[in-house]
């Protein structure tokens, strides 16, 4: 039996992936990341950094995407829950422009891989969310873009009910519509 249950979705190379997670009275123990059971379900990719962020409710980071330099994502949360979503940019993919989200929390586990050729971001459901994520590539500030995480023509449903304010950084308050950034990966 493998260590994980790896989901497509109905955008090519896009994975939901569901650990096995042994459990007892003591608490519980799981892997998050091997690289043979990944390879083996045809994610043969290579880390290079990692990443955590503590963020509170409303908080709304993202959709980043890296110009040059793409980053792929495995993506998780230890604490708390997330709404994560991914857009494709790939400019000969059938789904260019297509969203997909996947609830993260700390009891379901989940995983959502993120390919290199998609924007990313994450809205914070509960009050607090720590979320953690390997990346393929390094972090260059450069040449990182942003769509707005509101853009129409991508329509994203974010579950902002019961979210009295989405908090935004800077860069995400002067982010572009899509339409305007046009970006293919």
């Amino acid at each position: 039996m493998g260590k994980f249950n790896f989901m497509e979705t109905t955008i090519k190379d896009l994975f939901i992936i569901e650990p096995t997670v042994f459990g007892d009275s003591r608490g519980y123990f799981m892997e998050t990341y091997n690289y043979g059971e990944f390879k083996e379900a045809g994610l043969d990719m290579v880390f290079v950094q990692d990443n955590q962020s503590k963020s509170k409710k409303g908080v709304l980071r993202g959709l980043h995407f890296q110009r040059e330099y793409p980053q792929g994502k495995l993506v998780r949360v230890l604490r708390g829950e997330v709404f994560d979503v991914a857009v494709d940019l790939r400019k000969h993919s059938e789904t260019y422009g297509k969203w997909q989200g996947v609830m993260l929390t700390e009891e379901n586990k989940r995983q959502f891989y993120v390919p290199e050729g998609f924007a990313h971001g994450f809205l914070v459901i509960s009050d607090e969310a720590e979320f953690v994520y390997k990346c393929t590539n390094l972090y260059k500030p450069e040449l990182e873009g942003q769509i707005a995480w509101n853009d129409e023509e991508i329509g994203i449903e974010w579950p902002i009910n019961g979210i009295k304010e989405v908090l935004l950084s800077e860069k995400d308050k002067s982010a572009s519509s899509f339409k305007n950034n046009r970006v293919e990966l």
